[in-house]
This record gives C-alpha cells, structure tokens and sequence, in this order.
C-alpha cells in the first residue's frame, strides 16, 4: 500500500477542469495518493521523466488493468523485449518516411472529404463536423479498417477510451466497450483475407506480415484506435479553438511568424490530449519519500508535468514560441507514442491548414466546453464558419 500522503478530490470537478487540483498536488505534495481514483499521482515534470524509464520498479505490465481486461494485452501493456519486438513489427505502419511517402496523401484526402461537407454552411462544430471525421478517416487508413464508417471509428475509439478510464467500475461503460471491441474484431475478421492477399503498409497487414499472432494483432490495433481517434481529434479541434481564442497568434500564423507545428506543439503541452498514463509497481521501492508495494497503481500525469512552474515559465499560459523541447506530450521512455510521427503530420501539416485556408474568416460562436483527464479535449467547438 502506498504511502503518499492523500489528496481527495471531486471526481466531477476533476474531470471538468483538473487543473487547479494539479497545481496543489504540485506545490504541496507532488506525489500523493488519490482515494477516488485509487491510485499515486505522480505530478511533477522531471520526476515522471525520470521514473518513466524505470520498467523493473514502474511497471506497464498490468494483468489486472482496465485496458488489459478490455482490449487484450497490447504492446502498451509490455515492457522490455516484449514491447520493444511489437514496436519493431509495427513500425513500417508509423515510421516517418511512411508518413510522408504513404499516409500524408491520404490524409489531405478525408481532410478535405469533411471540408467538402462544411462547404455552404454557415456554422459548424468543429469537434463533430470536422476534426472527429479527419481523425476518423486518417486511422481507416493507418490501421486497414477502411471498411469501417467514419462514425463508427470515432464510436468504437470512445467507447474504449471510457472503458479504459472507467476506474469507478461503471457496468453500463463496460458493457458499451465490450459492445465496442466486438465491432472492431468484426472488421477486423472482415479485411484480413484482402490484407493476406495483397499485403500494405496498414496496422493489420504490417503485423500479419510480422508473424505476431492473430490475438496480439487484434489487442494492437484496439490500441491504435483507442488513442489514434480520439487524441488527434480532440488535438485538431482544441488547437483550432486556442488560435481563435488568441487574435495575436492567428495573425502570426497568417504573417508567418509561427507555424502550425509550433501551435500544435504548444497546444499538446497546454492541454494535454494524453492526461495520464498508468503503471502497476512491480516490487518494494522507496521514492520522493514514500513507500510502495508491488500491485500498487500509480499514475504519471504528463498533463500536469506539461504544466510544471518548475520547468515552463508562465506554464498556463498558451504562447507557441515557448520551447516546447522538455514537454512530454508524447511520453517520455520506452512507451513513447509510436504515433507522434503521424499526428503531427495530420495535425499541423494537413488538418489545421487546410481548415483555416478553407474559412480564413471563421470566429468561435460561444463557448468551448473541455472535459477529461486521463484523456483531455473540447466537447464542442461551435464557430461561424463565414462573415456574417
């Protein structure tokens, strides 16, 4: 048992905005242990950069964990040779040349297939009406589900991710990710005959082509959906939101001051579309302190490291010309998001662009609600898409 000193909060208000609640833990107590979420918050930059690399104390492995039970043991769920062979099997899928050469075409196409639809229109959310089908149709083709609808995909991404979030044992959320999974497993049955005839460079064929067996394939690409949805969705419409909220940057970004890369940059750091990841200790340690036992959970909150007073001056503030070097947005060890290559070519070279290029007078229309954090983004960005 862990122990850290407790720090209680209100599940809601944390879900809402965990952000005044990060900057206590933080100052007062910055590893500490959390009865609602029953689990250690370790909450502080440099110590979560520091302990992520330490497998043998801060494990991934978690037999007992949400996403294990949910989704099967992915390679997010390994450490060691293990982990490091199915990143190795999956990387002609998320390699940067891959990227560049294979998937940036294909997701300038389902960009402008949601513009094409916003044409004509004098309102939108950019959440549902654009960033959730660009994200929808950029994974389609990464993973092979190209057999999968659009809406679909975003369903069975969020399904999944409230499943994986759902530490408060919520029957109705389980049985929705269940409900989820077996819909991904149906397409996934439904495209491997075309994938084995005529292999890709698709998530399903790459790992086919590997010899990894069927269930690993299976576990891996509900793992690909479950973050390759709905964090590059959440990111396309909340860096959207950020540049219409600041006037200054938009007409930096216009003069060519800024980039878009250095926006989404800043934006993962800002708001942290991957608040939290999770890890089970794995034998008696003493750190910052505090005392754990193997089985313990503990959690890394990158989206309060990405905030730290100690390493990001004015840390709340939203400024794109702010090194973003030691953010850790992506992680920060061994489980670095295999996808940071593809999200940043979505994102900042296609999905923001080519939204602003196609309404280069567009202006937020009412509030952004956020919500999340373990996972973060806007659950409605409403705009005028022209000049009134």
């Amino acid at each position: 048992m862990s122990s850290a000193p407790h720090y209680a909060i209100d599940p809601q208000q944390f879900w809402h905005d965990p952000y005044p609640d990060l900057a206590v833990m933080r100052a007062k107590m910055p590893v500490c242990y959390v009865p609602q979420l029953g689990a250690t918050l370790v909450t502080r930059r440099d110590a979560i950069f520091t302990y992520e690399k330490q497998i043998d104390i801060f494990s991934s492995h978690q037999p007992e964990g949400l996403m294990t039970q949910l989704m099967g043991e992915n390679m997010m769920r390994k450490d060691g040779a293990p982990h490091m062979a199915e990143r190795r099997a999956i990387f002609p899928t998320v390699s940067p040349k891959t990227v560049q050469n294979i998937w940036k075409a294909q997701f300038a196409e389902g960009a402008a297939r949601a513009l094409a639809g916003l044409q004509g229109r004098a309102q939108a959310d950019l959440v549902r009406d654009y960033a959730m089908q660009t994200s929808a149709e950029a994974l389609k083709a990464m993973t092979g589900l190209t057999n999968m609808a659009w809406p679909e995909m975003d369903r069975v991404s969020q399904g999944m991710i409230d499943g994986c979030a759902n530490y408060a044992g919520d029957p109705a959320i389980t049985a929705r990710c269940n409900a989820c999974t077996a819909s991904i497993d149906r397409h996934i049955t439904e495209r491997m005959p075309a994938l084995l005839a005529q292999p890709d460079h698709s998530l399903i064929s790459v790992q086919l082509q590997a010899g990894l067996p069927e269930a690993q394939m299976r576990a891996n690409v509900k793992l690909a959906i479950s973050g390759g949805q709905n964090e590059p969705r959440d990111a396309i419409a909340g860096a959207a939101w950020a540049v219409l909220c600041h006037p200054e940057w938009r007409a930096a970004l216009r003069e060519g001051q800024i980039t878009w890369m250095q926006v989404f940059e800043e934006y993962a750091r800002w708001i942290s579309p991957i608040g939290m990841s999770p890890r089970r200790i794995a034998q008696e340690h003493q750190f910052e302190g505090i005392h754990v036992s193997p089985g313990d959970r503990l959690f890394f909150m990158f989206g309060s490291g990405n905030r730290d007073e100690a390493v990001f001056e004015a840390p709340d503030v939203f400024d794109p010309t702010r090194d973003t070097g030691p953010a850790i947005s992506f992680g920060a060890g061994p489980h670095f998001c295999a996808g940071a290559w593809a999200s940043r070519c979505l994102i900042a070279e296609i999905a923001l662009p080519m939204l602003f290029d196609a309404f280069p007078d567009m202006a937020l229309e009412g509030p952004a609600p956020f919500g999340g954090w373990a996972f973060r983004g806007p659950l409605r960005v409403p705009v005028r898409l022209t000049r009134a």
